[in-house]
């Protein structure tokens, strides 16, 4: 066992020292069990269409994607699963139908656990740091929501402030001594170097959340969605899945008759539909750069892995709008049409940008320690709609608070 310990963290030092060189992710990945893979001949099946380690790793550097499991529990406050949850979701996965678009894709396979949670955490940060420097975008198949700290830490050396988007029936900033599932949403935010610009939860539901949560993260000027306005507008939430830079999704924000798979499945939540539009959205999100699908328990599911299904439903739609981005984001090219608002009040002029290839809305949004520098921010059209009444939107109130 010491043996084993003492090879464990030599790998894992030899791959720190290396992360810059050419990375061998043989060396911290089990490839993906030949079971899974039984009776798939389609031809047209989303298995067919990438690439999977299996006993060789696949030639990962020019994929656009790179799925990758884990199968970690220990930050839950449920006993370890009997069966891999990344591999349940895979079972589903493959058996879908190939979407649009040229697919380079990649599976990795299972990430191997470190000795502790904590370890397989800076795991987790460096392969997603080494995907993200090299314009990969990791979708990540969890293992308990804690392991999203690992997918945020990735982002602490790029030297940019980023937004964080949470979907979650709960908000986790419980202090817990065991379970790390129940705190981590504090640990991001409380993290330094702080390089968090903006936390965005959606889906939370207001009677298992206290006040005093709440309001803690209005006092930071964070934004927070409860699932009634989700299903009465759900997109006027585009904007809002549109500002992240990645996203951290728990399976409990999903109602429990269409996902049961979950220790915190809830009678209330996003329908199935509701999640994988919400993936549609983080898809087409230009900015957004990676993804986790997180608390899947694979013993809490019905017979049918129903809850895999969904799960996997998503993570299609995740990958479809990815292939159907469209914007430069540059708002100076011709692709943009731009539209000046005089207001009544400060600001006296709000300044909008309208895609005129995906028909998506910008608001720029001045930076007071520097005149000559602007935000372009999402909005919705109701925005602008909202600037041409002479108010002021509550989206631009909210990036004004944060930056000043």
């Amino acid at each position: 066992m010491v043996i084993q310990t003492l090879l464990s963290l030599l790998a894992y030092l030899f791959y720190i020292r290396c992360q810059n060189c050419a990375m061998d992710l043989k060396l911290f990945f089990s490839p993906v069990p030949d079971e899974v893979m039984t009776d798939l001949e389609d031809q047209h099946s989303f298995y067919k269409s990438i690439y999977i380690f299996r006993e060789q790793m696949p030639a990962y550097k020019d994929s656009d994607l790179v799925l990758f499991g884990i199968n970690e529990y220990r930050g839950s406050e449920d006993t370890q699963p009997m069966f891999s949850g990344p591999d349940q979701i895979r079972r589903k996965l493959y058996r879908l139908k190939k979407g649009s678009g040229s697919y380079r894709i990649t599976d990795v396979g299972n990430l191997n656990p470190g000795h502790s949670q904590e370890e397989t955490v800076l795991r987790i940060k460096e392969v997603c740091e080494y995907l993200l420097n090299h314009n990969i975008m990791p979708i990540l198949l969890g293992g308990s929501h804690d392991l999203d700290l690992g997918q945020f830490l990735a982002y602490e050396g790029l030297e940019k402030l980023v937004s964080f988007l949470n979907i979650d029936a709960l908000v986790d900033m419980k202090e817990h001594p065991s379970a790390a599932s129940l705190n981590h949403t504090q640990q991001i935010i409380l993290h330094q170097p702080n390089f968090l610009f903006n936390y965005l939860q959606l889906a939370y539901q207001s009677y298992l959340i206290d006040n005093d949560t709440l309001s803690a993260l209005e006092k930071l000027c964070f934004e927070t969605y409860r699932i009634g306005l989700i299903h009465h507008n759900i997109k006027e939430m585009e904007p809002v899945v549109r500002e992240a830079d990645l996203m951290s999704f728990d399976i409990n924000a999903v109602k429990s008759s269409d996902a049961p798979g979950s220790v915190h499945a809830q009678p209330f939540g996003l329908t199935g539909e509701e999640a994988c539009q919400l993936c549609w959205y983080a898809g087409m999100n230009e900015k957004l750069s990676s993804a986790g699908f997180y608390g899947y328990h694979p013993d809490l599911d019905d017979q049918n892995l129903k809850t895999a299904a969904v799960i996997s439903t998503m993570i299609w739609y995740l990958i479809e709008g990815f292939y159907n981005r469209k914007d430069t984001l540059d708002y100076r090219s011709n692709d943009y049409l731009r539209y000046v608002v005089a207001m009544p009040v400060d600001p006296e002029t709000l300044v909008f940008y309208k895609s005129k290839k995906s028909e998506k809305w910008w608001m720029e949004v001045g930076v007071p320690t520097n005149s000559q520098k602007h935000l372009r921010v999402p909005c919705s059209y109701s925005d602008y709609q909202m600037a041409t009444k002479g108010e002021v939107p509550d989206r631009y109130i909210n990036i004004q608070s944060r930056i000043f």
